[in-house]
């Protein structure tokens, strides 16, 4: 069940990158991400309402919000600092750089997540995952080759340092929810760290971006920003619970979350119409056969 939960998981998350490349697009990107962390939670807040006010009505379902200890909001508070430091970061990254490079950049973060979860968890991967992984790995190394043909060189632009970075943050992140999946209820972390992050936020749009907003680029209102929050808020609902599963094997779960470049990527052909598909497809298909070893592996 973890597995395609983790799939499903996936598709969501690919349309949330292709909506958040349409909405950081000439856009300013604070702001974007400050309404992004408000409606998740305004999404999420029906939830923890009926749960404190009619908890008969949900209190045996996913959908419930227990309430928790200060313990367990410091906990959630620590994930929500890693997890904007990787969406500032990442959303940068976006703006700047084709859906078609950052897709599949994207789609090697799981090693990072693998290399920590093998330390920390003690996970073991059979023949079928290292094979998946080691496509994984060569993929990327065409990619970066692929790039230079756009002139996109990987050692000395920034908004590739940039998309590393957030990947960084972003295998941190994953490898930190394994750990609260297990202590915490799911529906509990999601709601608090998305609130988090609408304080956080709010913070930054005041003090970094309103001040200057003038003279840096202009906010433009599209309701592609509404798309982002909805198919990330299913996306991450979806992924939270199949971590809940004591069998999940987090640095599975990450790899598929990243066959969401299959998506990613048609959007990026489809509506941007980026360049030098042919070589960059190939990348996709590796990332492809990859992910079907990892599923052998899981079964």
């Amino acid at each position: 069940m973890w597995l395609a939960l983790a799939f499903v998981s996936a598709f969501f998350l690919g349309c949330y990158d292709i909506s958040k490349k349409i909405s950081v697009n000439s856009n300013a990107v604070i702001p974007v991400l400050f309404l992004n962390t408000l409606f998740c939670t305004l999404l999420l807040l029906p939830l923890l309402l009926v749960s404190r006010c009619a908890p008969e009505m949900s209190e045996e379902t996913i959908f419930f919000v227990p309430k928790i200890s200060a313990e367990a909001h410091l906990y959630i508070f620590i994930k929500s600092v890693i997890v904007l430091t990787s969406w500032m970061l990442g959303y940068f990254s976006i703006k700047h750089l084709p859906l078609t490079i950052v897709g599949p950049i994207n789609a090697t973060r799981p090693v990072m997540t693998l290399v920590g979860a093998m330390l920390i968890f003690g996970e073991r991967l059979n023949l079928y995952q290292w094979i998946g992984v080691a496509l994984t790995i060569v993929s990327f190394f065409l990619l970066s080759y692929s790039g230079k043909k756009e002139g996109i060189r990987f050692a000395n632009n920034k908004w590739i340092v940039f998309l590393f970075l957030a990947a960084f943050a972003g295998s941190m992140s994953g490898l930190y929810d394994k750990f609260l999946m297990q202590q915490f209820s799911s529906t509990a972390v999601q709601f608090w760290f998305n609130f988090y992050q609408v304080l956080m936020m709010a913070l930054i749009l005041a003090v970094l971006w309103y001040p200057k907003r003038r003279s840096n680029t202009p906010f433009q209102w599209r309701w592609s920003i509404l798309l982002v929050s909805l198919f990330l808020t299913v996306a991450d609902f979806v992924y939270f619970y199949a971590l809940t599963d004591s069998d999940a094997m987090i640095s599975i779960v990450s790899m598929v979350r990243r066959s969401s470049v299959l998506v990613s990527f048609a959007g990026g052909a489809l509506l941007f119409h980026e360049k030098n598909l042919k070589a960059k497809a190939l990348d996709l298909v590796l990332i492809i056969i990859g992910m079907f070893f990892l599923y052998l592996g899981a079964k």
